[in-house]
């Protein structure tokens, strides 16, 4: 509510029918009423953003009432306020997949500790074997803002420890956000910004959908579709879904439009975050690179 591979050893980080249940990994079912700019606000990612607005106009003001966006950006703010005061820090296992370049790349599976004061990720991935392994850790204020990373296995891994600036080209291969950008209150920070932006136009249907499941966690689902492209529109379809218990979003889908008429929608990026644990009391050596649990080769 899109958080490295050692050419690149960092993550971003950063929605579906009425009882839609989603597993890891499982791309949600496009509902059949989702037939077929400036980019917005927030973070613009690295990679391919919307193309099938690139030529479209822009969409025009909304009009007087309540927009249909009002109760999504309503459950949106609440939530980040619940989450900021409520939520010290959390572990979770983060599955993202992305499309950069053109090309929607493999799935890939991380386990995170994520704390907010100040602002901490440990990143351990897990998969495909192609980056299993591998680790990062980034800490605000500390190292000169940069991350540090390490390959899990290989030729890579003989280079040892890397410093990188976020950013970098190097750090940013591979990856449509940085490691600043990851996170639920990141997620959840940048879905109120889109909202916000959204409501002052109109061509925008909204949908909530409950007792939607995600990794058997009971949430509420809500589908934003802009039905005709504009230049305004980020997407053309998002999904949002809000854990009901902790009123944060644990997965988020986004959609461009079709590349043809009657043509399905196109994945740009989706984001689980399963088996989140939250408030954890985690302490600087659960992000610290010399933890004798992990492999930076920091003495």
């Amino acid at each position: 509510m899109r958080f490295v591979r050692m050419t690149g050893v960092v993550l971003t980080a950063t929605v579906c029918v009425l009882g839609l249940t989603v597993a890891r990994g499982q791309q949600a079912a496009i509902p059949a009423q989702s037939a077929p700019g400036s980019q917005g606000p927030g973070l613009i990612p690295n990679g391919d953003v919307a193309q099938g607005n690139a030529n479209a106009g822009d969409a025009g003001a909304a009009a007087v009432g309540v927009h249909p966006l009002q109760p999504a950006l309503e459950l949106a703010r609440k939530g980040l306020g619940e989450l900021r005061s409520k939520i010290k820090d959390y572990t979770c296992t983060v599955v993202k997949r992305e499309r950069i370049d053109g090309k929607l790349g493999d799935h890939e599976d991380l386990f995170a500790k994520v704390r907010h004061e100040p602002f901490s990720v440990y990143l351990y991935f897990l998969a495909p074997e192609t980056v299993k392994g591998q680790e990062v850790i980034y800490v605000e204020g500390q190292n000169d803002g940069n991350m540090l990373a390490h390959a899990g296995s290989g030729v890579r891994a003989m280079v040892g420890t890397v410093s990188l600036k976020p950013q970098s080209m190097l750090a940013m291969q591979g990856n449509r956000y940085a490691i600043t950008e990851i996170g639920v209150e990141n997620l959840a920070r940048r879905l109120v910004e889109v909202a916000e932006h959204d409501k002052q136009f109109g061509e925008c249907d909204v949908n909530f959908f409950p007792n939607a499941k995600v990794n058997g966690r009971i949430c509420t689902c809500i589908q934003v579709t802009h039905p005709v492209p504009r230049r305004n529109f980020r997407f053309h379809l998002a999904r949002v879904f809000i854990d009901d218990e902790y009123t944060i979003p644990i997965r988020y889908e986004a959609y461009d439009w079709p590349q043809e008429a009657g043509g399905q929608p196109v994945l740009m990026e989706e984001y689980t975050y399963m088996n989140v644990k939250v408030n954890n009391g985690l302490t600087d050596g659960d992000f610290d690179p010399k933890n004798t649990a992990y492999k930076f080769g920091v003495k």
